[in-house]
């Protein structure tokens, strides 16, 4: 999760959540919803989700995330597996000019039994649009919606925006019907049954558990499950021995050093879009000299990282974008205008650098002790600090780190590395954290967005991979694999998404 992005502030539970995950037999009850004893017995799924609820299943923050991997909410479109647009609940889309496209809409009910038509399309953009923190996915553009007859939406933006088909299948930007924004006097917006997808979220018990039922009059293919109960576990730990025990049927997020207990019929792993990189400060202190850089890039060993830290369990880094970028390494070109690398007896009479990573992914804090050492051996002095993300954030946007060790989804907000490419490494980018502001690095990216051609916008963003890495920006640590638990022996149809948006879906079932 999320995932997509360090920027996912989560709160972890206390490790006494584990007691959670007792095992506990669901019976079977007359009842459509309600807590582990609703319909369908031992038919339905026991999930233990790593990141509880964090604003109250909002569509509008990083719980838009968990409602599209719990298979609740969908919006327009959706991805397919190499992160182009597919039909969802928009059967076929056409471009009318540079700054419109018109979507016709397909036959489905809400959850709550009314229709969904151009009105209800119209009216969730529009809060998307309006709301209170905005989206993420809508950050870099502005979207107006409006309805062309019952089954037709015209949508049209301030600039020309190739990539709208995809953006539209943001899980923020799901179509909920109009019951989800009834004024309930704290101005949320409730997805509890009111969205579209195989599954409807019936109740939620705070940061603890949730309740789903199946959606029996979804417009797909009906759900194979009766229902899903969720645990929220922070503690991997917790999640692994609940799924060895029985206690749950799948468990996302297994951490690395659970694997290997677990057994290869329980552990699924799979390449990712998210790179660990070393984001180095190119404005001030030791590392805006170029030459630094290119000595601090060279001190990496990804291998050591990927076997050692990883136990093998991650991609040695290639680039910004890994294995789980399928595109990319055919299409990727050598860096181009690299400095030379300081000397190590220059490097030994720099000042002390701050290296600097969060505590929220369990690998980083390691890993951050094994750059360290690698960057002593070759002569820098280095102090680290290990925080929360969410208490270190505005420091590493605002460039109080030399080093900023993190975890990033390169596929974030539309399926395409453009909205990565653009928020981390451009002037104007609003995760900037290198502090890059490299005139081929903005040409390229500005290139790469006003391309509808999918071939040729790849290509303008790996010239841009290619003067990043240049730059020394960013040094790749490793590519990440994800761990999901699940015995496949039982369990079926557990979605494996580089992409982190899916994980049950209306196949998924007790076999």
């Amino acid at each position: 999760m999320p995932s997509t992005s360090p920027r996912h502030r989560r709160f972890a539970l206390p490790l006494a959540a584990a007691a959670l995950l007792v095992p506990a037999a669901t019976a079977c009850s007359s009842g459509g919803t309600g807590g582990s004893g609703a319909s369908g017995g031992d038919q339905r799924l026991k999930v233990a989700l790593a990141f509880p609820p964090a604003q109250a299943m909002s569509p509008y923050g990083d719980d838009a995330v968990t409602l599209s991997r719990l298979a609740v909410v969908e919006g327009l479109t959706g991805l397919d597996k190499n992160g182009d647009a597919k039909p969802a609940l928009a059967t076929a889309w056409k471009r009318d000019g540079d700054l419109a496209w018109e979507f016709t809409l397909r036959k489905a009910a809400f959850q709550d039994g009314t229709q969904v038509d151009a009105a209800a399309v119209v009216r969730s953009l529009a809060a998307a649009q309006n709301a209170s923190p905005k989206p993420r996915v809508l950050s870099d553009t502005t979207l107006t919606a409006t309805a062309r007859g019952a089954d037709t939406v015209r949508v049209t933006t301030k600039a020309a925006d190739p990539l709208l088909p995809q953006r539209l299948a943001n899980p923020s930007l799901a179509v909920l019907s109009a019951a989800a924004y009834k004024d309930n006097g704290n101005g949320k917006v409730d997805p509890a049954g009111h969205a579209t997808g195989p599954f409807t979220l019936a109740k939620v018990n705070g940061a603890v558990s949730a309740t789903l039922e199946r959606h029996d009059t979804y417009w797909g293919t009906k759900a194979k499950a009766p229902g899903i109960d969720v645990k929220f576990v922070a503690d991997g730990t917790a999640r692994a021995n609940a799924l060895r025990t029985k206690g749950v049927d799948i468990a996302e997020y297994v951490p690395i050093s659970q694997a290997a207990l677990l057994g290869d019929n329980l552990v699924h792993e799979f390449p990712t879009a998210r790179t660990s990189g070393l984001s180095l400060n190119t404005e001030r202190g030791v590392f805006a000299d170029p030459t630094m850089r290119a000595a601090a890039r060279e001190a990496i060993d990804s291998k050591a990282l990927a076997t050692g830290v990883y136990e093998g369990r991650a991609d040695t880094a290639q680039g910004l974008l890994g294995p789980g970028v399928p595109w990319a390494a055919d299409l990727r070109t050598a860096p181009t205008g690299r400095a030379k690398a300081a000397t190590p007896a220059d490097v030994a009479k720099t000042k002390e650098i701050v290296l600097a990573t969060y505590t929220n992914r369990p690998e980083l804090p390691e890993a951050a002790t094994v750059v360290q050492q690698q960057l002593e051996k070759r002569g820098f002095t280095v102090k680290q600090v290990v925080r929360d993300y969410a208490q270190m954030e505005a420091d590493a946007l605002g460039g109080k780190f030399d080093a900023f060790l993190q975890a990033r989804n390169t596929l974030l907000d539309t399926a395409d590395p453009l909205s990565y490419l653009a928020s981390d490494f451009t002037c104007d980018g609003s995760f900037n954290i290198s502090q890059l502001c490299a005139k081929p690095v903005d040409t390229a990216v500005a290139k790469a967005a006003s391309l509808a051609d999918t071939a040729a916008r790849h290509r303008a963003e790996m010239t841009a991979e290619a003067a990043i890495l240049g730059a020394d920006a960013l040094v790749p640590l490793v590519h990440e694999r994800f761990i999901q638990g699940y015995d496949d022996a039982r369990v079926e149809g557990v979605a494996l998404d580089p992409m982190e948006r899916t994980l049950i879906t209306a196949d998924t079932h007790i076999g």
